[in-house]
């Protein structure tokens, strides 16, 4: 008799600790959101251009890489940090030659 109760006990825990145990849903962040969209647009274009094995490989990676038109989100700020930080590329400095490179670069007015 104890054995029917014993079982349907253990039945109920392991359906709770199961149901416990579940991952929460994860919500992609808004980059997440956006490079899948970029993905898929990227892709249509392909498609529509029918691309095929190395061409299409070459066009998703020039596409992904593409930037959208981030200048026109940027504030003043980041515009300047944007143009600094590529002249710094551009002069390949390192280390403290690139931080002092980068403070003037900064404080200089636009």
């Amino acid at each position: 008799m104890r054995l029917p109760v014993v079982l349907s006990l253990l039945a109920t825990l392991c359906a709770a600790g199961s149901a416990l145990a579940a991952d929460p849903v994860k919500v992609p962040s808004a980059a997440q959101t956006a490079q899948r969209q970029k993905m898929t647009d990227c892709n249509q274009q392909a498609t529509t251009q029918s691309l095929k094995g190395d061409e299409r490989k070459k066009f998703m990676s020039n596409c992904l890489k593409a930037e959208a038109k981030t200048d026109d989100k940027m504030n003043p700020q980041q515009k300047k940090m944007k143009d600094c930080n590529a002249d710094a590329a551009k002069q390949e400095l390192k280390g403290d030659a690139r931080k002092t490179f980068m403070s003037t670069c900064l404080k200089k007015a636009s």
